[in-house]
């Protein structure tokens, strides 16, 4: 769909003149032949950038600049002033237009400032949709879980965002302390301001302090230029530490100073820069442990864990498993074009009685994979991976603590799918082959939520 200009001068003929050029140039226009008109125009339909004569009647160029950066302050204006009004037309970039045109209008610099214009606008419009969707991404409505232990979580994110204080998550690998730590963000009076994530353990060694605090030129061999930290890139929102256990202690030293002194300063610097930075660290290890063994820093741990949250891991909290298999779903069908899918009862079920070492992330990248792979409306129980269904004795004593009827229950309804694929679906052979009456069978059959044909028993 091609951009929109408002052409807003006094002179009729040149407004056709320059509808036609923008049409030339593939743009679509209106035009309005006075700053008045123009605003209500602004009112009604969809506007991309306005070009406005400086001088005309009722309301000049300046004087509608000024109403377009009040009610629309995303619109670039492309002001066009005869050689004389110049001096005005420098004015009014200072006031906030984009540029200027002189008069008479060239085709190519037309071209040229419309194009250039644009494509500001079309950025500033991306980061905004961006900005909206990450920020409903990581509204409180992202956190999924009933479970207390989940709801614990829920309420700590609720108290502590509005917040500037040090925050430190903790839980196992792919429990969701990042987008925790986004819902702290976007719901705090730094949203406006970047999120800045770095995990410590995925930079060399010798660039982490160019990387935390930046460097100026010629500080060391390949600092041809000036470069900005990811504190200097976070000022005024949030610095993420993931995987903060892995920094190295003389590194650690550095970030308890900028912690104590909202201070620091870049590598070959000699000046202090300030860091209006809020810290939310996360960790998948045991930092008290580390410090004990000298690993860590103790002093750090505590400017560190000033609010600590600690996510539970999945297997902790099965009963939001259908929770979370909405979100996914939700959050994955469009872009993977598959809209309109859902789980069944078995196939949730079993879902929700599988460990998930991997925790949240594990998940979402089973269900993604799975909605992939869907041919239909329903994701069934046989379309789940066979490590989902199909569990490996374990010696009596492994393990503990387990969930001691759903560890029944998945070896039960393994082998009454197996007698009935062994019996071609035959449900008083399979009864047989387990060594129950049919009724027993039927139960069980009713319980698991298992259909049967001879079809579906070979399928399953």
């Amino acid at each position: 769909m091609p951009h929109t200009i408002l052409i807003v001068d006094d002179e009729i003929r040149l407004l056709d003149v320059l509808s036609g050029a923008l049409e030339a140039l593939g743009y679509a226009s209106v035009a309005a032949a006075n700053g008045a008109e123009a605003l209500n125009i602004l009112e009604r339909e969809q506007v991309d950038l306005v070009l406005t004569d400086l001088r005309m009647p009722v309301m000049g160029g300046r004087e509608l600049l000024a109403e377009i950066r009040s009610k629309h302050p995303a619109m670039p204006v492309v002001i066009m002033t005869a050689f004389s009004s110049v001096r005005d037309a420098v004015q009014a970039i200072k006031d906030g237009a984009f540029d200027y045109i002189d008069k008479p209008i060239e085709q190519d610099d037309l071209s040229t400032t419309l194009a250039n214009a644009l494509r500001l606008r079309d950025a500033l419009r991306d980061n905004e949709h961006l900005r909206q969707e990450l920020a409903g991404r990581y509204k409180f409505d992202s956190l999924v879980g009933n479970s207390g232990s989940f709801r614990a979580v829920i309420r700590s994110v609720g108290e502590v965002c509005e917040q500037r204080t040090t925050v430190l998550l903790t839980g196992e690998s792919g429990t969701g302390k990042e987008v925790v730590a986004r819902a702290i963000h976007f719901n705090s009076p730094r949203h406006r301001k970047p999120f800045v994530a770095v995990n410590c353990a995925a930079i060399p060694e010798n660039l982490l302090e160019s990387e935390f605090f930046g460097h100026v030129k010629g500080s060391f061999t390949g600092a041809l230029t000036n470069r900005t930290g990811r504190f200097g890139q976070a000022e005024g929102g949030t610095l993420f530490l993931d995987e903060v256990g892995d920094m190295p202690l003389h590194l650690q030293a550095k970030i308890l100073r900028v912690l104590q002194e909202r201070q620091y300063e870049p590598v070959g610097g000699s000046s202090q820069r300030s860091a209006d930075v809020r810290i939310i660290a996360a960790t998948n290890r045991d930092l008290l442990a580390m410090a004990g063994e000298g690993r860590f820093r103790e002093d750090l741990y505590y400017r560190l864990a000033v609010f600590p949250i600690a996510l539970p891991a999945l297997r902790e909290r099965p009963e939001d498993i259908p929770l979370l298999l909405d979100l996914f779903v939700n959050q994955l069908s469009s872009s993977l074009g598959k809209r309109g899918i859902q789980f069944s009862a078995e196939a949730a079920r079993l879902l929700s009685a599988y460990r998930w070492p991997g925790n949240v992330r594990e998940l979402q990248n089973c269900v993604e994979r799975l909605l992939i792979q869907s041919k239909g409306r329903t994701i069934e129980a046989r379309d789940l991976p066979a490590y989902l269904t199909e569990r490996p004795a374990a010696e009596p004593g492994a393990g503990f603590p387990i969930l001691l009827d759903e560890e029944a229950a998945v070896f039960e309804r393994r082998y009454i799918l197996a007698a009935l694929k062994q019996a071609n679906g035959v449900q008083v052979r399979a009864a047989e082959l387990l060594g129950i009456n049919e009724r027993s069978l039927w139960h069980r059959l009713k319980k698991y939520g298992i259909a049967i044909s001879k079809a579906a028993a070979a399928q399953n």
